[in-house]
């Protein structure tokens, strides 16, 4: 089997219910099944799509980005999911180092492929609206495909999901996640939100992470339920739609939590057709899980990375939700713990580095063997976040990999823009933070050290950075000064510069 399979279960049971909503268009589970058959037939026929081959898509919510990941479960190729808001260099970058094939391109976003001309002369471009420089419409193409559209030796240990997280070393790394880490973390998905075919899922976070791809949008679909999916999120949006289609679940991150409970319509907009809202990304702040409950809609926590899938560590719907400070209990279908620098278990109530293991996990970082080795250690995932679990198993996160910075929901490693900032010539060296933000969670701060001789505008290195950058990367404030704090071994000492911002902010 394999996971597109799925669907042609689902639409041979219920052929008539509806699948995917999305603006006013509806896909029952036939019409999503035969999409996803004529899609993987035009991507092996046109453009010679076969096993381990990558496809990447670079757009805004659609339901062609899931007919696209089951059309590659399919034929055994893996989806490259692109993030839209970075720049595209950023996009370049990943394009080329997962030597995609095809790209699937919304003509928003058509930017990218005059450079990719030069980098990818053989890429094959389909846009999912009218596009120059595309060879037609994923509407029209799709219907120009023939022969089978199958390959018979595609079974859930292939993989199919390449997703690039920003990289500790300044580069992306592509986390390759096989079928099966889709299925299990679907199968966890069910146990956490007791998820039935009766369900509603509204989806308006993005598609190119796995929280808004995997914590319950692909395995609402595996169960048979209703997905509604918003091109983007936007919290009045939102709001009208929990009002007026009704849904029983939805995730969202803890900005957009607090975007939504600040909007005017929050006060006011029927919420009881929720059974739960469910939010993770980062550390969850009491106070926004307060809100929520306070309109009685109970929320769920999940934890977990792309190399997750995402879902590692949860609390369950019905069940205790008494410690809003925890993430909750590790998940039905793998392991979790709290372990020391040598890889022991520690007791509870000590702090150590959250190791996960089970189907769920990552197969390996693209191309990467070394990193991939320094996270896959005898079987566990060690995801370089600082916790401790108390005597009842119960997860608690009190720090994030090591320096990175969550803005919105979105992960921000210094290093790469460190690296950015460091091509200027005026710089000499710098150091990145994050900053408590009220709306954000985190902004990055950059601390610059100008090379002798020379001074710089603060502006003038924005503009540098936001040339080669996503504009949530880019710092909200250069803060120059004449050294930075390092360790006995030369390494730069983010966390003193930390302080200094913290002692600042107060």
């Amino acid at each position: 089997m394999n996971l597109s399979d799925l669907i042609d279960r689902n639409a041979a049971f219920t052929p008539d219910k509806t699948a995917l909503r999305f603006a006013t268009r509806e896909l029952t589970y036939a019409g999503l099944a035969d999409r996803i058959a004529q899609t993987a037939r035009a991507l092996k026929s046109r453009l010679g799509v076969g096993r381990g081959d990558r496809v990447a898509i670079l757009a805004a919510n659609h339901p062609d980005y899931l007919v696209l990941l089951y059309a590659c479960a399919r034929l055994g190729a893996l989806l490259v999911p692109m993030n839209w808001r970075l720049a595209v260099p950023e996009q370049v970058f990943i394009l080329t180092d997962a030597s995609v094939k095809a790209l699937v391109v919304e003509s928003d976003f058509a930017a990218v492929l005059a450079p990719l001309k030069d980098a990818m002369p053989d890429l094959r471009a389909v846009d999912l609206d009218p596009t120059p420089g595309t060879e037609a419409t994923f509407d029209e193409w799709i219907v120009s495909g023939s022969g089978d559209g199958a390959n018979p030796h595609v079974d859930e240990n292939s993989p199919l999901l390449l997703v690039y997280t920003s990289g500790t070393t300044g580069r992306p790394k592509g986390a390759v996640l096989r079928q099966e880490a889709l299925l299990w973390n679907g199968v966890m998905s069910q146990h956490m939100h007791d998820m039935r075919s009766d369900d509603h899922v509204l989806t308006v976070l993005p598609l190119f992470h796995v929280g808004g791809l995997n914590i319950q949008t692909t395995p609402a679909l595996h169960i048979g339920a209703t997905v509604t999916l918003h091109a983007r999120f936007a919290p009045d949006a939102t709001l009208k739609a929990i009002a007026q289609d009704r849904p029983t679940l939805t995730v969202l991150v803890p900005a957009t939590i607090q975007a939504v409970a600040a909007h005017p319509l929050w006060a006011t907009t029927d919420l009881s057709s929720l059974r739960a809202i469910s939010t993770g990304s980062t550390i969850v702040p009491v106070p926004l899980i307060e809100a929520v409950e306070a309109r009685g809609v109970p929320v769920l926590q999940v934890y977990g990375s792309t190399e997750t899938c995402p879902i590692a560590v949860y609390t369950r719907f019905g069940g205790d939700l008494s410690r809003k400070e925890s993430t909750g209990l590790p998940g039905l279908m793998c392991e979790a713990r709290i372990v020391d620098d040598n890889g022991i278990e520690v007791s509870a109530g000590t702090t150590g580095e959250v190791a996960v293991r089970g189907p769920n996990v990552f197969f390996e970082y693209w191309g990467n063997a070394q990193a991939t080795a320094e996270a896959l250690r005898d079987g566990w995932y060690h995801t370089g976040d600082i916790g401790t679990r108390d005597a009842d198993g119960y997860f608690y996160i009190h720090d994030r990999k090591k320096n990175m910075i969550i803005s919105g929901g979105e992960n921000i490693y210094p290093a790469e823009v460190e690296r950015v900032l460091g091509e200027h010539a005026d710089v000499a060296e710098c150091a990145v933070i994050g900053r408590a933000d009220p709306k954000w969670q985190e902004v990055p701060v950059a601390y610059v050290v100008c090379r002798q001789g020379r001074t710089v505008e603060a502006a003038a290195l924005i503009a540098h950075l936001g040339q080669n950058l996503a504009r949530f990367k880019v710092p909200r404030e250069i803060v120059f000064v004449d050294t930075l704090p390092r360790n006995a071994l030369g390494k730069v000492q983010h966390f003193r510069l930390k302080e200094v911002t913290q002692k600042a902010g107060d």
